[in-house]
């Protein structure tokens, strides 16, 4: 299950869990779409591609929420 991370690893803009604007590797590093457009949809960490995060809603948020820690990086 992904952990749906709150935050932007680059820039630190919120990424709420049930909105889409997420983009994810397959490390779940996690990038608002300008920063994701600004890397060339490329994880600076691992080199992997990155794609939409999907949006989790309704009582799949509320079983699952998104984590709390923010994971800014630059």
């Amino acid at each position: 299950m992904l952990d749906m991370r709150p935050d932007c690893a680059r820039c630190g803009v919120d990424l709420p869990a049930d909105q889409g604007g997420a983009f994810i590797c397959s490390l779940e590093c996690t990038y608002c779409a300008e920063c994701a457009d600004a890397l060339d949809e490329t994880c600076p960490n691992c080199g992997g591609e990155l794609l939409d995060r999907p949006a989790r809603v309704g009582k799949t948020l509320k079983a699952h929420p998104a984590v709390a820690e923010r994971r800014f990086c630059e």
